[in-house]
């Protein structure tokens, strides 16, 4: 992904109006060649087969860049005046759904939700998540999903050892209320 400077993206907010419009994407349901499966957010098809023909879509958990778009089984952003044929008919030529980026307050609930959802359904192993995360990946441990702390050493070191992981700000329970 190519990122624009910051005063770019400034400017073209300011076209289009300000923060406050709204983007359509495309999320089409992707897999790779060892059958992971992921989602990829994009502007249009045509912007995914461009990123794709540059192999710039890869898969986050193997790095593959063999990926094919699957069927998908929900349809987010939809309009409720549409009705379920033309959703139907839609999905099966898109392949792909539609979603509305949220801004503001919605985010914030969004992010919550996740955030919570990653709580229930993880264990946390606290201080030792670079070794747990370690037993896991080299199959001396249960794998199950962990959360904890882990220094920035021990992060860098997790990553060059090709172990997946997801660094996220450090968030308390109480806070997400």
């Amino acid at each position: 992904m190519i990122r624009a400077p910051e005063n770019q993206k400034r400017q073209r907010r300011r076209a289009l109006g300000g923060p406050a419009d709204i983007h359509p994407m495309i999320i089409y349901d992707l897999n790779c060649e060892n059958g992971h499966r992921f989602e990829g957010w994009f502007q249009s098809a045509h912007a995914f087969e461009a990123q794709q023909s540059q192999r710039l879509v890869c898969c986050p958990q193997c790095d593959s860049h063999d990926v094919r778009r699957v069927p998908s089984a929900i349809a987010i952003g939809t309009h409720a005046k549409e009705t379920p044929a033309a959703l139907k008919s839609d999905s099966a030529s898109l392949g792909a759904n539609t979603a509305v980026m949220p801004a503001g307050v919605q985010i914030t609930s969004i992010y919550r939700q996740l955030v919570q959802a990653m709580i229930t359904n993880s264990e946390d192993v606290g201080p030792s998540f670079a070794e747990e995360a370690r037993k896991i990946h080299y199959n001396e441990a249960p794998e199950r999903p962990i959360r904890g702390s882990v220094t920035d050493e021990e992060c860098e070191s997790l990553r060059e050892e090709g172990i997946p992981i997801l660094r996220l700000p450090s968030i308390k329970e109480e806070d997400l209320n």
